[in-house]
């Protein structure tokens, strides 16, 4: 192992005039590796975002300078702690999970840590209970409002504190107000049942998942939209929950009706559930109904038949969420914000044409 020698920049004059060494920070690994000093973090904080050569390249100007990240100790000499509080109702639900996964990445990634509160469902959540879950008075906050219960919390936040959060697409775009990210749902959803129809469906039946703003989400939206603008007919909207079985118990009826060509799910567990009840009811899928999920969970492409959904970037969203939270807490320091994908129709087997007695 090669010593370091310290250059000037390494020692600093003490008051009785000899020269003491100061620790090394993580610009100083910056400098000496030729790098960013986000990339230091990257790398001390273990992302995979780094490539090989480079990452070599910051663990050697660690050792050579001896540099020892330690929160710790700057906590304890009342330096900044970088730290984030997410917000978030149930980390199972897929989207939600991946997001909070994305802002963790990023977080990691700029030297944050970061601080899980979860919400419940049925609570009221005034200002007080919301500030009462953050880990540390004051501390800024990202909220995952998927869900009723995260926009309760997005909504009850106090104005003063720094916070973001990833939201479903709102009715409209408020410009001026605090960071939100989401994801063009709506538009996903048209896209999903002008899909359908061009197979030859005379209509798309929609199993909705529940709105955290509204009676009737975005995606029913965009799928209420489609077909109006094809002048096709607009079935009653069928409600449903987030689960498999909330999927299942809605459309027992609805897909034991030969007339029923095709179903579009707003989630991929409710088209599990779909698929279930279509067994049941001697339906061949896709040979008589179709069903299409959305968000291409990691299981969409192994059930049988494989799923039709629209994939989602929520670990891109998560990280853009970050990014804005970020940039309001240090816009001269903070990198660009990241962009995050659109959403993607994944064509598998559980579509097909419409029957031939109905073209």
């Amino acid at each position: 192992m090669r010593e370091a020698t310290p250059s000037r920049r390494d020692v600093e004059p003490s008051r009785d005039g000899a020269e003491r060494h100061r620790s090394v920070s993580l610009r100083d690994v910056a400098t000496a590796a030729g790098v960013s000093h986000q990339t230091v973090s990257r790398v001390v904080n273990g992302s995979p975002r780094v490539k090989r050569d480079t990452r070599d390249r910051v663990l050697r100007a660690i050792e050579d300078l001896g540099y020892k990240p330690n929160r710790l100790a700057r906590a304890l000499a009342g330096g900044l702690v970088r730290s984030v509080t997410v917000l978030t109702s149930d980390t199972t639900l897929y989207g939600a999970a991946l997001a909070l996964r994305g802002i963790e990445e990023a977080a990691r990634a700029e030297d944050f840590t970061v601080s899980v509160s979860v919400l419940d469902e049925r609570a009221r959540l005034t200002p007080d209970d919301v500030v009462d879950r953050l880990a540390r008075p004051g501390e800024p906050v990202l909220v995952i409002a998927f869900d009723a219960a995260g926009e309760r919390a997005w909504r009850a936040l106090p104005a003063e504190f720094p916070a973001a959060a990833v939201v479903e697409r709102p009715q409209q775009e408020h410009p001026g107000g605090r960071p939100e990210a989401w994801l063009d749902d709506r538009a996903a959803a048209a896209q999903a049942t002008r899909y359908l129809l061009g197979l030859g469906h005379r209509t798309v039946h929609y199993l909705s998942i529940p709105s955290s703003t509204a009676r009737v989400g975005q995606r029913a939206v965009g799928w209420r939209d489609a077909l109006l603008s094809a002048d096709r007919f607009v079935p009653e909207l069928l409600e449903g929950g987030w689960s498999p079985r909330s999927g299942y118990l809605a459309a027992r009826s609805v897909v034991a009706d030969p007339q029923v060509t095709a179903v579009l799910c707003g989630n991929d567990d409710l088209a599990l559930g779909v698929l279930r009840a279509a067994r049941e009811a001697g339906r061949d899928v896709p040979g008589d109904l179709s069903v299409m999920g959305f968000d291409d969970a990691l299981y969409a492409a192994y059930t049988h038949p494989t799923l039709t959904t629209v994939r989602l970037d929520f670990e891109g969203l998560g990280r853009g969420a970050f990014g804005m939270l970020h940039r309001l807490l240090d816009p001269d320091n903070a990198p660009t914000l990241p962009a995050w994908d659109e959403p993607e129709l994944i064509v598998r087997e559980s579509t097909g044409p419409a029957p031939h007695r109905f073209l």
